[in-house]
């Protein structure tokens, strides 16, 4: 059997540059609660099969500037377990502790998982993934192999072993073989560029700000709604949608809530779609297509956007290949260039909407036993300066099926970063009203 090629997919390097380039990059973090207390030793095997799994891994960058990266094997942190309990009311502050303490894919850890008990008994389990090391679904098949006891050997080397003259003689072979790529990319490139005309970005109407200090960390508000799944399907079927295209307007009228809208008042959805295979080792095995919605109409019919969801995925070649394309090139790109991508996307409303719909039951057991409640989210280090220049941030909506459950969360904090938890928690709370659709939301 031949060496495993260990080298980073171009996507994966991207996410990497850009993370290195403005100094930080999301993280995906998974979250149980349990009404009862948590099985540590099972907790325990479930943590030492992560670490030898598609997390089990970080970053080495190549000896060459403009060089492939690689992954190496990365022994994982011991779990964060708890001094002592704190009331059930501070699970969502605990769960922004756990996601703003420092990952990284490169120098590690790559991913952390902490359990914390309450003063009322109950128990949570967070698991918090750079989203450089692995994907919603990625994370997900990680889980599921924990949890039933599977570990995987990648066949990944230890970091550090190749010498330097090792490491400059393999990555300058493996930038000779990539040539013709970039030659490809670079042309494919231009193509896209003439094609699209430059940046479109429709945007939100801009923000005056109060002189305050731009590189304060802010705290967006965040929460999560579950609700029943048999509650959740039969609503969808009364409009006339799926499950995934309810989510989606649900997403759209959350966006126009909290004024996440273009001028004329639709959302544009961002909604990733997943292209993961089994064995597959890319950190994120994913490409995406963009709908518009009118949000004044999904909450009494969900027809038109289940059509535009069905037309959009008709296009998903047309799109990935526009997506990889230029991706060869990816190494090429210097950290200014990298810098301005972040202002390619900024000032637009597109809101990301990602469903990873129905889950395998055992990623609901970390300890081995079923935990009552079960969220995904996505997070980031956001300080005001980025705030400012994004005109508020809105994290990805994200929604997973699983334990009979339809999990929605949701992450906002306006310009001006005075998003109140009342205030979003009105929103959401009034948008699954207008979807007659009732849970519990915290």
């Amino acid at each position: 059997m031949g060496a495993v090629d260990n080298t980073l997919d171009y996507i994966d390097q991207a996410s990497f540059l850009g993370l290195r380039a403005l100094g930080h990059g999301p993280v995906i973090q998974f979250t149980w609660i349990y009404g009862r207390g948590i099985d540590l030793d099972g907790l325990r095997r479930f943590h030492h099969n992560l670490g030898h799994g598609l997390l089990g891994r970080r970053i080495e960058r190549s000896a060459l500037p403009f060089g492939r990266h690689r992954w190496v094997v990365w022994p994982s942190l011991d779990i964060g377990v708890a001094s002592r309990a704190r009331p059930r009311t501070e699970l969502s502050a605990w769960t922004d502790e756990q996601a703003a303490l420092p990952i990284d894919p490169e120098f590690g850890p790559s991913w952390r998982l902490a359990v914390q008990t309450f003063t009322n008994g109950e128990a949570a389990v967070t698991l918090v993934v750079s989203h450089t090391v692995a994907d919603g679904v990625g994370i997900a098949v990680a889980v599921t192999d924990a949890a039933k006891g599977a570990t995987r050997n990648l066949g990944y080397p230890t970091g550090g072993l190749r010498t330097k003259k090792q490491a400059l003689l393999d990555d300058s072979r493996a930038i000779a073989r990539t040539l013709p790529q970039m030659a490809r990319a670079l042309a494919a490139a231009v193509r896209l560029a003439l094609t699209n005309g430059g940046i479109d970005s429709t945007g939100r109407p801009t923000t005056s700000y109060t002189a305050e200090d731009p590189s304060e960390v802010v705290r967006l508000r965040s929460l999560t709604a579950y609700i029943d799944m048999r509650q959740w399907d039969e609503r969808a079927k009364s409009l006339g949608g799926t499950s995934n295209s309810l989510f989606l307007g649900i997403a759209a009228r959350i966006g126009q809530g909290l004024g996440w809208i273009e001028h004329d008042g639709t959302v544009t959805l961002s909604i990733p779609v997943n292209e993961r295979t089994d064995g597959d080792t890319r950190g994120n095995a994913l490409t995406a297509v963009r709908l518009t919605a009118d949000p004044s109409t999904v909450a009494d019919d969900l027809t038109d956007l289940r059509a535009g969801l069905k037309a959009a995925l008709l296009t998903l070649g047309q799109a990935h290949n526009e997506l990889v394309a230029p991706l060869p090139l990816t190494p090429m790109v210097p950290k200014a260039v990298a810098r301005r991508l972040e202002g390619m996307v900024v000032g637009g409303a597109l809101l990301g909407s990602s469903n990873l719909g129905d889950l395998d039951p055992a990623v609901n057991r970390p300890d081995g036993t079923d935990a009552d409640f079960f969220a995904v989210r996505m997070n980031e280090r956001i300080d005001r300066a980025q705030l400012r220049r994004q005109d508020g941030v809105f994290f990805p909506v994200v929604s997973a099926r699983l334990h009979g459950r339809v999990s929605v969360s949701v992450g906002y904090m306006n310009a001006h970063g005075t998003t109140t938890a009342d205030e979003l928690l009105e929103t959401v709370r009034g948008v699954f009203a207008d979807f007659g659709l009732s849970g519990i939301i915290e």
